[in-house]
């Protein structure tokens, strides 16, 4: 005969052991956390969570890295002027076509644009190569899943 709390604590281990598979990163889509990484100086700088809703990308920053300069969106105009950088969206709009997701917006607090952007998963799903465009000007960086 079993007992309750035998029986409560097994279903607890399970329903944990469920959790966790489910929250493995699947190195086919962009959702989860990235390591930032400045394209010029080549150092991390935030991570980003980025979550996906009926299809569309979305992407804050969730925390800042060590050496971070700035903490709030001193460049940012209007509504954002001095606002702190964690919990700010930066990536939005993006969806999947073919292996890359385009037609969105990416948002640069270091300069304080928003810029056509696209994202493609590289290296297994362990890299994804991010692009931001204005007219003829590009700028990519390349962020690190957080594991």
């Amino acid at each position: 005969m079993k007992t309750p709390s035998l029986s409560a604590g097994l279903g607890a281990l399970c329903g944990l052991l469920l959790l966790a598979t489910a929250q493995a990163a699947d190195p086919n889509s962009p959702v989860g956390k990235w390591k930032t990484i400045d394209d010029k100086s080549g150092k991390p700088k935030s991570i980003v969570q980025i979550g996906e809703s009926d299809g569309v990308l979305t992407g804050k920053i969730v925390e800042l890295l060590e050496g971070a300069t700035e903490k709030t969106c001193s460049k940012c105009e209007g509504d954002l002027k001095d606002k702190p950088l964690v919990g700010m969206r930066i990536l939005w709009d993006l969806r999947k076509e073919g292996n890359e997701w385009t037609g969105g917006k990416i948002f640069n607090p270091a300069d304080g644009g928003t810029y056509t952007g696209k994202a493609k998963l590289t290296d297994g799903g362990k890299t994804l190569d991010v692009t931001g465009s204005w007219m003829f000007i590009k700028r990519a960086q390349q962020w690190r899943r957080v594991e």
